[in-house]
């Protein structure tokens, strides 16, 4: 005799516009962490078109509990707190390192993964950067979402350790359930457009206001870069989903999607195209596909608004 399953459990996140690289990250750190605390429950994401954009719903099954919104935001909240010691945010304030330092820090990750321990920083240093490539400097090439490297007393790994401390549950159910109000305080880890506060852009000049963000928007967002991991092409470091022109483009899938999936997803040749071939990519159950750049302001980093392409 079958035995009957239960009905899976379907959680939108509203808060979440898959057109804004910040609330991409944080779509895929949810994904991600969600299904490394419940392996066993089949976690899996699709994007649907509400309240005029792309927002995900995750989904999983078997979990016991009525509530899927408290049931996510008291896992995410646990799991996350729980990963803020870890060494991928203490090793080092920034990713300026020498070769060696790097090679430590990944071969302690690696050995720590391979003897049964937490993965949890074997991806980060896939993400961080590799010491075979180097800068002239001798410095280790590094990911091409590191937005900051101590300029103006922002640091990028300091930052995401700040960020691991300081996130509540309050935060998250914001940044995932809520339209962004820009109330919290910094850190902001420069991923989200509005985080470009050039004077030509703004009616007086911003740098002496203080800078507003989506705290748990930020947290989840780290907790993506593991599904974009960097890779050496020749002397040159990459990272999945970008060209060498510095423009990021990513897929906004249909079907319900695994984590092992969507990392397959990002990393598509066709989605590099400078037009990418619609037909094919419907194929594989992608809607939608956007496209920012990567620029360098000053002494920082900062991602411009997405267009679709």
């Amino acid at each position: 005799m079958s035995r009957n399953k239960s009905k899976p459990t379907e959680v939108l996140l509203r808060g979440l516009d898959g057109s804004n690289p910040l609330a991409f990250l944080a779509a895929l750190g949810t994904l991600r962490v969600l299904a490394e605390s419940w392996p066993e429950h089949e976690v899996r994401m699709a994007w649907h078109i509400g309240a005029g954009a792309w927002r995900p719903v995750v989904m999983w099954e078997g979990l016991p509990g009525s509530d899927g919104t408290d049931n996510l935001l008291e896992t995410l909240n646990r799991e996350l707190a729980e990963e803020g010691d870890s060494a991928a945010f203490g090793f080092a304030s920034d990713l300026k390192l020498d070769p060696a330092q790097f090679r430590e820090f990944a071969l302690g990750a690696r050995e720590t993964a391979l003897c049964g321990g937490s993965q949890h920083d074997a991806g980060f240093a896939a993400a961080f950067a590799c010491e075979v490539c180097l800068h002239n400097d001798g410095s280790v090439q590094d990911t091409a979402f590191r937005t900051m490297s101590g300029a103006g007393h922002q640091h990028f790994i300091g930052s995401m350790k700040e960020l691991a401390k300081g996130t509540a549950r309050e935060h998250l159910q914001r940044a995932l359930l809520e339209p962004w109000d820009y109330r919290d305080e910094k850190p902001s880890m420069r991923w989200d457009p509005v985080d470009d506060r050039r004077y030509a852009l703004r009616w007086s000049d911003p740098s002496g206001d203080a800078i507003k963000t989506m705290r748990g928007a930020n947290r989840l967002a780290i907790e993506g870069l593991p599904l974009l991991p960097t890779c050496p092409v020749g002397k040159r470091l990459a990272t999945t989903g970008f060209n060498t022109f510095s423009f990021w483009t990513w897929p906004i899938w249909e079907p319900w999607l695994s984590g092992e999936v969507v990392k397959t997803l990002l990393a598509l040749e066709e989605l590099q195209s400078k037009i990418p071939d619609r037909r094919l990519l419907m194929a594989r159950g992608i809607g939608e596909v956007f496209r920012c750049e990567r620029i360098t302001v000053g002494k920082f980093r900062n991602f411009t608004p997405a267009q679709s392409v």
